[in-house]
């Protein structure tokens, strides 16, 4: 396994200098691997990355090189999914096990429950030390009591962001030999203002947008500067992987990358569009996963209890929303659950818009709850409070809309909204034929409208009088209006 971060050439010459200074002996690896019955777990996140512009997942611009070799590496999910496409609640989503209704996070800027458990809580019984470098957006923090490890940035809108440094991650991994790791790194990039890495490697004249996404030059520029941050976090992931190698820990370290939601481009982030909650998930085990690709469908809120029982806990009787796929790592089965669910409450990003869907995988069903209002996102449209435009190009899409039916199309789409949508992701994968009123579809439609039905009666879910603001301030002193039923639904039916 070899990544573009290398500054030398072979693993020997590079365990010999850190050995040296680390104080360990010189070996080809710093530590000796532990038995295989209880890996290290190291969870990388991206920050607001759209999954279909990396190459694994039909990318055609971004260069990197580092994730491309993890793919290749990796059984990777094609078919992987978020519940709310905003950094807080899918973060506290995998951190849990839970959806957002449940755990109480069903807002951006809010906070969960304070009795929800999360993984610090279920691994460290069994002998791991539970950390979390980066962006760490969620709380309080006895839901969620992970051993703080420096060396990245926590601020995802610092410009520019702080100089990374990995030997406080590289410490955190080789602090106990004996002991099992689970870390988390939470990156800030891509997430805006888009400022790091070389945009000078992506020429904007030559890019290939999207479909979601307008074609005007200051959109084309503002792409090239989101390429530039992959890239750059390409580079991190690299580092990371680099360092599991040249410590010896390749091999017994469960690694996942996750491209969390969709980026700050109109229809992805905040959005129930496949471009908002669609996520890429990369997950390598040398010698244990075999390389490939895999359609199952599979949720944040499913990695907690995958991860529990891959170390060898009891997932049984525990308070999850999600279910273990580790049959899936293993190959054992090719399909995991029958549905994915998707929940927005716009408040405090915009007015209140409350949206939920539900998708088999291959058919998606968004209901927006109020279709009489306009969208607005306010740090995709408005202006920051000095007077500046947060985003430029968007108003860019509005001038071009007189001249061009297509871009008059996007930006009808974005703030309009019908009552319910439904697309077919096999042939439209950009899901621009709402097919909603399709005769052919009328039953696949009814299906997964009782089945979205049925999935917010089990969360507690009131749908529209959720999304206030209200709501979203008794979610921030941890007294919720809602409380989800005190018995959960059999696992089966959560799936």
């Amino acid at each position: 396994m070899h990544y573009r971060i290398r500054r030398w050439r072979g693993p020997l010459v590079v365990g010999l200098i850190l050995g040296a200074w680390l104080g360990v002996p010189a070996t080809t690896g710093l530590t000796e691997v532990r038995g295989a019955d209880q890996p290290n777990f190291l969870i990388i996140m991206a920050d607001d990355c759209t999954f279909s512009d990396l190459p694994a997942y039909g990318g055609r611009n971004a260069k990197i090189p580092n994730l491309d070799s993890l793919a290749a590496e990796s059984l990777v999910f094609d078919r992987a999914y978020l519940c709310s496409a905003m950094c807080q609640p899918c973060r506290a989503e995998l951190f849990s096990g839970q959806y957002p209704m449940r755990n109480g996070c069903a807002w951006n800027h809010s906070a969960s429950r304070p009795t929800t458990r999360s993984l610090p809580h279920y691994l460290r019984p069994l002998g791991y030390r539970v950390g979390l470098a980066g962006k760490v957006h969620v709380k309080p923090r006895k839901a969620f009591p992970f051993e703080s490890v420096d060396g990245y940035d926590a601020n995802c809108v610092r410009n520019p962001t702080k100089p990374h440094e990995i030997a406080k991650v590289r410490e955190f991994m080789l602090r106990d030999p004996s002991q099992p790791f689970c870390l988390v790194v939470a990156l800030v990039e891509p997430h805006v203002p888009w400022v790091m890495g070389d945009p000078s490697l992506y020429r904007p004249e030559e890019l290939e947008l999207p479909p979601h996404i307008a074609d005007t030059p200051r959109t084309r520029e503002d792409f090239a500067r989101y390429l530039a941050e992959i890239t750059y976090m390409d580079g991190q992931v690299g580092e990371l992987l680099e360092t599991l190698e040249v410590t010896g820990l390749a091999n017994n370290t469960v690694v996942l990358f996750t491209s969390e939601q969709g980026s700050q481009f109109p229809g992805c982030k905040w959005t129930n569009w496949d471009t908002g909650v669609h996520t890429a998930l990369m997950v390598r085990w040398p010698g244990r996963i075999q390389p490939g690709r895999t359609e199952a469908l599979v949720q944040y809120a499913d990695i907690a209890p995958t991860l529990l029982e891959i170390a060898g806990g009891q997932v049984e009787g525990q308070p999850f929303d999600g279910a273990s796929f580790r049959g899936v790592l293993e190959g054992k089965t090719s399909e995991h659950r029958q549905f994915v669910y998707g929940m927005h409450n716009n408040f405090p990003e915009g007015p209140p818009f409350p949206i939920r869907s539900i998708s088999d995988g291959r058919y998606h069903y968004i209901r927006n709850l109020a279709p009489e209002r306009i969208y607005i996102e306010k740090h995709v449209m408005g202006l920051r409070g000095e007077g500046t435009l947060n985003n430029p190009y968007w108003g860019t899409w509005v001038w071009h809309a007189t001249e061009d039916p297509r871009t008059y199309g996007l930006v009808q789409r974005f703030l309009r909204r019908p009552a319910e949508e439904l697309y077919d992701l096999q042939e439209d994968p950009a899901e621009m034929n709402n097919r909603m009123g399709d005769p052919t579809m009328a039953e696949i439609g009814r299906r997964l409208r009782e089945e979205l039905d049925a999935w917010m009666a089990s969360q507690g879910d009131p749908g529209i009088e959720q999304d206030t603001p209200e709501s979203h301030a008794a979610a921030n002193r941890l007294q919720h209006r809602f409380i989800p039923p005190a018995e959960m639904p059999p696992a089966e039916s959560r799936r």
